[in-house]
């Protein structure tokens, strides 16, 4: 494939990885306004995040997409899978009950599991040998843009914001002019899941053009595996096993720290900090920015230096930056900026890049993607028990932030620790020769 038909198809896919962030965050910015509007509970929006993009409606998805990517191909899940969004966020933007909400939540959250093994992998086998992790960081870009993007929409339609008279006048004409603040006010989330839709309906007609990848298609020529065998040749090889559990533990560790990071950030930036609501938000989006600068300049030069020294930067950076909050360094406008920033190169150098590229490089055709879904419902299922957890750690009023913090360091620790010692060296090689060397030619 020409390296612009690569680049092409890569930033189609990669507009997945934008829904599936934009979902997390859309979902998050506008719960307050649900909460108001349909008078739910803390045990409510407990199930809404359980159920949602941002855990076990996700692990779910995951687990389902992975396997059927590889039995029926990487471009059956582009031609379907975005239109399970699509009525997921329909029915979000349409919700007038609870019901309703937590159904559009959980299909949105399925869809964004189903879709994630699929993209990785068909990025990765689209792609050339020497720009392989360039598209994966490409991808990651879109990751990041997402929530930057989806926080910038929320700011602007929330009640307040410089944009929110056209979203009320458009609530009033709908519902009428005697109708509720609050029916009033969460039509600026309705707003914000309504740029998911278009976005969404903008990828699907890119990706549903898009050619099966060339790899799937030579191996199912020569394999005729069912769903069952490739689960039950996942679970006894030897090498399947041992990979799984090494990229697991990676992305496990550090996934738990970041995924509870939406919840530290404004309380980091508005008690110690001492900043207002609307510039702990502003800081936050901005941390994005630098998640997309720092993935963009990686890009540039994952494909020609050792994975290594990226691997070991990102983190160091989230480990300066816990040990920072641990210390009291926040305290000033100086030390929210370098918190800011730190945070923004770990996720733009992050083990989440190479958990996707090696992901999509260590395990054969046959169960690849299959592969990477499992491990995205261990670590999405398993983040999902980690939010209640770190609850009860963290303590009504925050009274656990010190013994939190500690953990955090703890777990991208571990993170660091085993990626170093299990980092496989797949830089230069192609997706054939990886899986001849591993797992020989019988498989």
């Amino acid at each position: 494939m020409a390296k612009g038909g690569s680049l092409k198809s890569t930033l189609a896919v990669s507009l997945n990885n934008y829904l599936d962030a934009g979902a997390i965050v859309a979902g998050a910015s506008g719960v307050t306004l649900w909460q108001n509007y349909l008078g739910l509970s803390e045990m409510h929006l407990g199930w809404l995040n359980a159920l949602s993009a941002n855990a076990l409606g996700a692990a779910i998805g995951a687990i389902i997409g992975g396997f059927l990517a590889d039995k029926f191909g990487r471009k059956f899940i582009f031609t379907y899978n975005l239109l399970v969004y699509m009525t997921g966020v329909l029915i979000v933007m349409f919700a007038f009950n609870y019901p309703m909400l937590l159904a559009g939540f959980m299909i949105t959250g399925i869809s964004v599991g189903i879709g994630v093994p699929a993209s990785w992998t068909y990025i990765s086998e689209s792609s050339e040998v020497n720009n392989r992790g360039r598209n994966i960081c490409i991808s990651q870009m879109s990751w990041g843009v997402g929530p930057m993007v989806i926080l910038l929409f929320g700011m602007l339609f929330a009640p307040g914001g410089y944009l929110y008279g056209p979203v009320e006048s458009l609530a009033h004409s709908i519902v009428g002019a005697d109708a509720s603040q609050a029916t009033i006010e969460v039509f600026s989330s309705r707003v914000v899941f309504c740029t998911l839709f278009i976005v969404a309906f903008i990828a699907w007609n890119l990706q549903r053009q898009l050619e099966e990848s060339a790899e799937f298609t030579a191996n199912k020529a020569k394999d005729k595996s069912s769903i069952v065998d490739n689960i039950k040749l996942l679970f006894t090889n030897k090498i399947a096993v041992k990979t799984v559990a090494f990229l697991a533990a990676i992305y496990l560790t550090w996934n738990l720290v970041a995924s509870v990071m939406g919840f530290f950030m404004p309380h980091i930036y508005e008690t110690a900090g001492g900043l207002s609501n609307e510039a702990a938000n502003m800081l936050s989006c901005i941390s994005w920015v630098f998640v997309v600068v720092t993935t963009f300049i990686i890009s540039f030069m994952v494909d020609k230096v050792a994975h290594r020294f990226f691997y070991v930067f990102g983190l160091v950076a989230a480990l300066t930056a816990w040990i920072l909050i641990i210390g009291g360094g926040v305290s000033t406008i100086a030390g929210i900026w370098v918190f800011t920033i730190l945070w923004g190169i770990n996720n733009g150098s992050s083990v989440q890049v190479f958990y996707a590229l090696w992901g999509s490089e260590l395990f054969p055709a046959k169960f690849r993607a299959g592969a990477q879904g499992l491990m995205f419902f261990i670590v999405r299922g398993l983040s999902a028990v980690w939010g209640l957890v770190f609850t009860f750690i963290y303590g009504e009023n925050g009274e656990g932030f010190t013994l939190a913090a500690y953990c955090m360091v703890a777990l991208l620790l571990t993170s660091l620790i085993v990626g170093l010692l299990g980092m496989p060296n797949t830089r230069g090689k192609s997706l054939e020769q990886i899986t001849r060397e591993r797992y020989g030619e019988a498989l």
